[in-house]
């Protein structure tokens, strides 16, 4: 019971003397990584620039604790941060107290309903989120981060909503105000950082963009005046703990923000537990996705009441953690500890940190959230892959980001159920050439004129009846005579009632007509159905096989022999039983 309540006890024995070297270093490595991180989504959430650093303090600490993995860092990230913005910047002006208010109540929102779905043991509800969904969401998430940036990059002072064309709009009324001193330390910075993506990826590229632009904006500002400039910076973030805040709870605000919340709870765990999966397999761990999200739950209610605002999984801190060698969760909670001791020796330094040098940072982190090639993949292997894909990012930019994967979870789901809805169906002849005979699909080889075999592929169920019902409708036009079928049902993994009745029906028409439906290699469940049901005895008990020889003597004998005797085709080695044409009786 203990474990249950307290899952860090899972894991208190693998805690020794190297283990907390190992996790005290990787925390160490982690909060330095997080500093610039933090402060570049806490712009793109419109949240003060503190709060991003206070994202990865106590949600980091509570989400190591209660989770499940051992390497999952908790903390701000790129997505969360931007629909964040997405919806609440409609609501109010960003960066205002009242802006703050509706994030850490949106905050509260989604731990509450986290924490909901992992104590219901709902963790396979992520399952459902398709990668194509999770592509096209961060796409238009990317592509919004840059047009939210476009006025800071270009030194404009302007403000409004956060919808695509409120930004178009602004920017294109205001392009003559550009400010030519924010618009080179912007350049400056983002050439800095593209330099050390692609010669020198090893070095952290937003800390070499973040001092490139500001040098140049500190000179510029030492030679012309801040006045002649009018370079505008973050300002120095506030040195010490995070201040305990309390959300906004009412029913109006509530109701406001519930698809936001239900969006962000969906990405946010897909996001941690995504990640943690893909570590837990490196490192030989089995991941239990309901804990995850408790951990993330807990996490996200501790950041509503400690200045943070909406905590996922992080790829880069995670992979960072693993990289660096943690062994522990104790590495994310010294990661929180320490980046609290950080904060008050780095913070007065944010005071030189302009504007458009941020900009220019999160230009460069949404070019890296761009992933063309897995894009260009998808596009190239799937057309209703591609429709999710472009329903998805048209969502984010037209609508918005709280919709664009609730909608593509739906219709990824309306995808899965059309195609489950059309079970592939293939037509089985017997290969003559071969001495067994073996079934085959081969337009080019006979067709019993009497007798249709085809293989089923897919579930019999509510959905694919009439489908099913249809292709079978076709089959017998083609060939009126085959009134007698065989189905391969090796291919079929589930059927219900209505599938069942389906069968039992065209068991049925097909009797009253002279012939028969003959069932072959039905698996244990469809078989378990089709019994339990009585449907069987209406098939027919011995219309069952297991075995393609004894099919094939049963359903022979049972032919309108006078047609065998018109047939040149000789497709069963039975048909040599009866005289065909130009043989004597």
């Amino acid at each position: 019971m203990l474990r249950i309540f307290f899952p860090f006890l899972r894991w208190r024995s693998r805690v020794n003397r190297e283990s907390f070297k190992h996790d005290l270093i990787a925390g160490f490595t982690g909060a330095i990584v997080v500093l610039p991180q933090g402060v570049a989504f806490a712009t793109i959430a419109g949240m003060p620039p503190e709060y991003g650093l206070y994202a990865g303090m106590v949600p980091a600490i509570v989400a190591a604790l209660f989770g499940s993995s051992w390497h999952l860092v908790s903390g701000p990230t790129t997505a969360a941060s931007v629909v964040l913005f997405s919806t609440l910047s409609p609501y109010a002006l960003p960066g205002s107290e009242e802006y703050v208010k509706l994030a850490l109540t949106l905050t509260l929102m989604v731990g509450i309903f986290q924490l909901a779905m992992g104590l219901l043991r709902l963790g396979a509800v992520v399952d459902f989120i398709s990668h194509t969904v999770v592509v096209g969401f961060i796409s238009g998430a990317a592509i919004l981060i840059i047009l939210s940036q476009i006025q800071n990059f270009l030194g404009l002072d302007i403000s409004g909503g956060g919808h695509v064309y409120q930004i178009l709009v602004r920017v294109s009324q205001n392009i003559g105000k550009i400010n030519p001193y924010d618009l080179a330390v912007g350049i400056t910075a983002l050439l800095a950082g593209i330099v050390s993506l692609r010669w020198f990826p090893r070095m952290p590229y937003m800390l070499v963009a973040m001092f490139a632009g500001s040098l140049l904006a500190f000179l510029l500002n030492l030679i012309v005046g801040q006045e002649g400039t009018g370079i505008a910076s973050i300002g120095a973030l506030p040195a010490g703990l995070p201040p305990l805040t309390s959300p906004v709870i009412s029913f109006e605000v509530i109701q406001k923000l519930a698809p936001a919340a239900a969006a962000i709870t969906l990405l946010a765990l897909t996001e941690a537990v995504t990640i943690g999966r893909s570590l837990a397999l490196r490192s030989g761990q089995n991941l239990d996705s309901d804990q995850e999200f408790v951990g993330q739950g807990l996490s996200n209610l501790a950041a509503s009441f400690s200045s943070g605002y909406v905590a996922t999984g992080s790829f880069n801190r995670s992979a960072i953690n693993y990289e660096a060698g943690a062994r522990t969760p104790l590495s994310a909670v010294f990661a929180g500890l320490l980046l609290m001791a950080v904060v008050v020796l780095v913070a007065p330094l944010t005071a030189y940190l302009p504007n458009s040098v941020m900009a220019s940072v999160l230009f460069l982190v949404a070019w890296k959230l761009i992933d063309v090639p897995r894009i260009a993949r998808i596009i190239r292997a799937s057309r209703m892959e591609s429709a999710v894909l472009v329903l998805t990012i048209g969502t984010a930019l037209l609508v918005g980001l709280e919709f664009a994967i609730l909608l593509g979870v739906v219709f990824g789901l309306l995808l899965y159920v059309m195609d489950t809805s059309r079970p592939r169906m293939f037509s089985r002849v017997p290969d003559t050439t071969q001495p067994e005979r073996d079934f085959v699909t081969d337009p080019s080889l006979d067709e019993c004129p009497q007798l249709k075999i085809l293989r089923v592929d897919g579930s019999l169920y509510f959905g694919s009846i009439h489908y099913v019902e249809k292709m079978l409708r076709i089959y017998r036009q083609r060939e009126s005579r085959q009134a007698h079928l065989l189905l391969i049902c090796s291919g079929v993994n589930e059927i219900d009632v209505s599938g069942a009745e389906f069968l039992a029906q065209e068991a049925q028409s097909r009797n009253s007509e002279g012939g028969g439906l003959y069932l072959y290699r039905l698996k244990p469940g469809v078989d378990a159905v089709l019994n339990r049901g009585g449907y069987m005895k209406d098939i027919g008990d011995d219309h069952q096989f297991t075995k393609k020889h004894h099919a094939i003597s049963t359903i022979f004998p049972k032919l309108n022999h006078s047609i065998c005797k018109t047939c040149e085709r000789r497709i069963f080695r039975e048909c040599a039983t009866v005289p065909g044409p130009g043989d004597s009786d």
